[in-house]
């Protein structure tokens, strides 16, 4: 028997252990068994479990556990990133705490502090998913530096090198001072912050005047070649060709025309620093512009800034300025709204610098990923983030894949001190020079980017570049569940390396799912106080109701709003699947039951309960197959809850004291919580599981591997579905009159059902006492003809009209004064939300669930006031 209440503490950590035990999250290799894979999103290994790892780990889990019950071969590959730069960042500040910076320690003794940080913690965030119930393949686990995968790494390279993808060359790049190292694109986060906008005045050579240039970075001008306008513009078009003195620095540099140059940004001239800014670096090319390189990879300036070498990149801003003003060549200041870009791990200004870097060559493998996703072989749900991929896609720039960092892969690379010659390894380690002989090679000191071993984790974690028979079976894999931010850090790349190494697509779905924000829809941060711990909410309310939560609200293409009272609420519905089970057992016992029922001879709450379960399994099943697993969420909670508990479990108590119905009764109890159970154990499975182990007639021994309920068609009935609208309609009205009468508690009704048709009269005298007991009434009778007596209130049905006596049972004047003050309010409350719903600037500027809420809420006084105008009317008319 069940205790008398649910305490998650007793029961997850034990069935967790006895389901991996099993051998329930493995993979058989059963052929006779449709395949289901999924690769998890690998975690930083410096990671902990936070909100956004809850909702992305307890969708998978979801899927995983729908499909392993529906009888596929599942696996789930889980695992961790080396996190490159992340990684190296806590290492240095742990070794800093002994005043050693890693320099000092070397490169072989840091690496070796590194690996051992690794062991230590690397592994928390695992034993974290493991608490949230995520039934992951944890025999495939996998690590981006384990052998396998530097093996897979080096595999890759090698083979873009020999195909001509992977170059070397000086281009310009964005660089983090902070973390030393050059960084992708999309590893620079962009704020809006308020700046500043300095006018400076370029003198021509000729002395017949200047050029007046507006700029953010005023230190850069040390390092101009040019100075450049539109070929359009009128105002300068005598100045092109002409020949400028640079300010401070003395350099003759030339006035060119470029048509990239934006004539309404400043004054229309614009400097030209090749050195430092991405699209002054495009102009130069194009023109033979010199590059001057004046600040460092430290952010400070070089010797080639002459007096202000030395100085910090924003010291020397601030003489630059002072010496300009000083000779007069500052026309003006202002402020100014800039975007600047921000190293995503320090948070440190990046830099842009020429520098000499490793690049893949984006564009022959971005046409088949493109083509990939435009003729339908991936799927993104919600579909309108295809357009996100390809605005990406087609507008893609080549990936600078090396990184001055120790902690990553190293570029599989040696040089020859001899000869000169790039010698590109699968091996581990080169000897000679396959050129020369000489064994003076020197190693590439570059890691790769940590988004390269990512981008090959959905065939290398299956063994690649091995044929191994997890690859052979289970890729490609069925689905990929993660967060529009990596769309492109990874998502686009495991397209384009999946279809280029292994011929395939990586995945057939790309299901991206909503970010949480808190409960006024604000990103959670710990500097705003507003961040939910998922591992706080597992101690306080249990893990099924954490991730019965997120399930629940994870809406399509919409953001999750999410308090901790959402997650409390959801903690009673698994406390009611634990009471109703309960009641159920206890109804059972002493009692042998076979598992079987006459369906034409169950009386007609159970056939309709049945049919409604069918209803709900095939529902369920079909939004999780459409990945709407709110929908499906939510309908499993109705059922349960409204239909089962609210309905059936009451009725069933009245079945259970007739004799002719109690056994099949009992059945029906049983068959209904089994297959509700395993159509809820996805979404709850700690709870679901624990209530599994005390039931009897089970198809296997732990739900875990139960079969997913399937509809049976022949239990469908709609005639009861009919039957049984129309019983809940008049209990619902009897109890809404009870309510607006204040005699909720109160039994002794008379109430009168005037039936529109011989049917429904025999229907509700058939069903009487299911009536009068789930109202709390005493009298209950079912007439075809009734004129309303003096004392009695009237509610029209969809099938005929209630009529409830409340002679003595109320004092009509008082009541009359109620509902007047009542009808007052109501109106109030109507007319309020009827100016703003007639208000256009609110209809325009407000969210659309907003709108919706105060159509929902109009709709609702509506109702309300005509029923109370109705009832005063009936009130008034015996009161006269």
């Amino acid at each position: 028997m069940l205790d008398k209440s649910y305490d998650p503490k007793k029961v997850e950590e034990k069935w967790y252990k006895i389901w991996e035990e099993k051998g329930y999250f493995e993979p058989t290799y059963d052929p006779e068994k449709p395949k289901f894979s999924i690769v998890i999103p690998p975690p930083n290994v410096t990671g902990v479990l936070h909100i956004g790892h809850a909702l992305n780990n307890s969708i998978q889990d979801v899927l995983a556990r729908y499909k392993r019950m529906d009888g596929y071969d599942v696996l789930w590959v889980p695992g961790t990133d080396h996190a490159g730069i992340a990684t190296q960042n806590v290492v240095e500040r742990e070794i800093a705490k002994e005043g050693l910076t890693r320099h000092d320690l070397g490169r072989e003794k840091f690496l070796e502090r590194v690996w051992k940080w690794k062991e230590q913690y690397g592994g928390r965030i695992i034993q974290q998913l493991k608490k949230l119930g995520a039934s992951c393949s944890w025999k495939y686990e996998r690590f981006t530096m384990d052998e396998g995968l530097s093996r897979a790494v080096r595999e890759v390279f090698v083979r873009l090198w020999e195909e001509g993808l992977i170059y070397r060359g000086d281009y310009i790049i964005n660089w983090c001072p902070r973390c030393q190292t050059a960084l992708a694109d999309l590893e620079v986060e962009f704020e809006n912050v308020k700046g500043k906008l300095w006018y400076l005045k370029y003198p021509l050579e000729d002395g017949s005047g200047f050029i007046v240039v507006a700029t953010t970075r005023p230190e850069t001008m040390l390092g101009d070649t040019a100075v450049a306008v539109n070929p359009e513009d009128e105002r300068y078009k005598n100045f092109i060709g002409k020949t400028l003195v640079l300010p401070l620095v003395g350099r003759k540099i030339p006035v060119i025309a470029d048509p990239e140059v934006d004539p309404e940004f400043g004054t229309g001239a614009v400097k030209i620093t090749p050195a430092h800014d991405f699209a002054d670096f495009e102009i130069a090319k194009r023109h033979n512009l010199p590059f001057v390189k004046v600040i460092d990879e430290q952010g400070r300036m070089t010797e080639e800034a002459g007096s202000y070498a030395g100085l910090d990149r924003f010291e020397a801003r601030k003489r630059v300025v002072e010496d300009l003003k000083a000779q007069g060549l500052l026309e003006k200041e202002e402020d100014y709204d800039l975007v600047l870009g921000h190293c995503y791990r320090c948070h440190t200004v990046i830099e842009p610098l020429i520098s000499k870097q490793w690049f893949i060559s984006m564009k022959p493998l971005a046409q088949p990923a493109i083509a990939a996703v435009k003729y339908g072989f991936i799927k993104f749900v919600p579909e309108n983030w295809n357009n996100l991929y390809f605005d990406w896609m087609y507008n893609i720039r080549d990936w600078c894949i090396s990184r001055q960092i120790w902690w990553g892969h190293r570029i599989p690379v040696w040089y020859c001190e001899e000869c000169g010659e790039v010698i590109v390894s699968r091996e581990d380690e080169v000897k000679e020079c396959p050129k020369c002989g000489s064994s003076k090679l020197k190693p590439e000191e570059d890691v790769l980017d940590t988004w390269f071993s990512s981008a090959l984790w959905p065939f290398s974690t299956m063994g690649w570049p091995e044929k191994t028979k997890t690859l052979e079976t289970f890729y490609p894999t069925s689905v990929l569940v993660t967060s529009f931010d990596i769309i492109f850090f990874w998502v686009a790349r495991m397209i384009m390396m999946g279809l280029h190494f292994m011929g395939q697509i990586p995945f057939r779905h790309v299901y991206i799912h909503a970010l949480v924000r808190d409960e006024k829809g604000q990103k959670m941060s710990k500097s705003k106080g507003n961040v939910i711990d998922p591992l706080e909410m597992i101690e306080k309310y249990g893990t099924d109701a954490l991730r019965f939560t997120l399930i629940a609200l994870a809406a399509q293409g919409r953001d999750i709003k999410l308090a901790e009272s959402r997650i409390e609420g959801f903690k009673h519905f698994i406390n009611k699947i634990w009471n109703a089970s309960r009641f159920v057992l206890m109804s059972l016992e002493g009692t042998e039951l076979s598992g079987k029922f006459d369906v034409e001879k169950l009386p007609l709450f159970s056939k309709w309960i049945l049919s409604e379960l069918q209803k709900s399994i095939k529902k369920v099943r079909q939004k999780l197959d459409e990945f709407e697993f709110d929908q499906a969420a939510m309908e499993a909670y109705h059922f349960f809850w409204n239909k089962f508990c609210d309905w059936y479990i009451e009725v069933s108590k009245i079945y259970m004291k007739n004799p002719e119905f109690e056994r099949d009764t009992k059945e029906v109890l049983l068959r209904v919580l089994k297959d509700s159970l395993k159509l809820l154990h996805p979404f709850v499975p700690f709870v679901t599981e624990e209530i599994w182990s005390k039931l009897p007639l089970k198809e296997s021994e732990h739900i875990i591997v139960a079969p997913y309920p399937v509809v049976d068609t022949s239990l469908i009935s709609e005639r009861s579905e009919r039957e049984v609208s129309l019983i809940q309609e008049v209990i619902v009205g009897i109890r809404s009159v009870k309510s607006d009468y204040n005699l909720t508690s109160k039994k002794e009704l008379k109430v009168i059902f005037k039936a529109e048709n011989q049917t429904s009269l025999e229907l509700l005298e058939r069903e009487k006492e299911v009536v009068k007991t789930l109202s709390r009434i005493e009298e209950f009778s079912c007439v075809l003809e009734h004129q309303r007596k003096k004392g009695e209130v009237s509610l029209v049905l969809s099938q005929g009209e209630l009529f409830v006596d409340l002679t003595g049972l109320i004092d009509v004047k008082k009541e009359i004064e109620r509902l007047t003050k009542e009808k007052g309010r109501v109106e109030k409350k109507l007319e309020q939300v009827s100016k703003k719903l007639s208000n256009r600037n609110f209809l325009e500027r407000a969210p659309k669930e907003i709108i919706e809420k105060e159509k929902r809420i109009k709709a609702e006084m509506e109702e309300k006031l005509a029923k109370i105008e109705r009832y005063l009317g009936e009130l008034k008319n015996d009161d006269s």
